[in-house]
């Protein structure tokens, strides 16, 4: 049997939020998963950026995500890089229904049970220094 993969909930090394990514962080802490789409090209830019990837334009409108997708690629770590974090984890990229991918954690989950194309939804979990992080799980 092995260890299924859970949320962090210690204090993690993470970002100030800027002017940029503040409504995302808003958003998580909201229970909502938020992407930006440009407004001319209507292309989608995440992780949150201050000009559109695909035209370069301003006018980023945000929009909130249905929380679901599928697992792209993943890796199990067991021997993390910072003592903040604590194994097992799976990092891993999810491609969001919308059309774009973020790199997350999967949780609830053995690491057996994960494979490419797995039906996933968001979960936001709250960390020790009270960061709401989005988090993935089984479908």
């Amino acid at each position: 049997m092995t260890t299924p993969l859970r949320a962090q909930t210690r204090d993690l090394p993470h970002a100030v939020p800027s002017e940029v990514t503040r409504p995302f962080w808003d958003g998580c802490a909201r229970g909502e998963l938020l992407f930006q789409r440009c407004e001319r090209c209507e292309a989608i830019t995440f992780p949150p950026g201050e000009h559109c990837r695909g035209c370069l334009a301003r006018g980023q409108v945000w929009e909130a995500s249905a929380g679901r997708g599928v697992l792209y690629s993943w890796t199990v770590v067991h021997r993390p890089v910072t003592p903040a974090f604590d194994p097992p984890y799976a990092a891993a990229i999810v491609t969001l229904d919308e059309g774009y991918q973020m790199l997350t954690n999967i949780v609830d989950a053995a690491p057996d049970d994960l494979r490419a194309e797995l039906p996933v939804q968001v979960s936001f979990r709250r960390t020790g220094n009270d960061l709401w992080l989005p988090y993935f799980v089984p479908a």
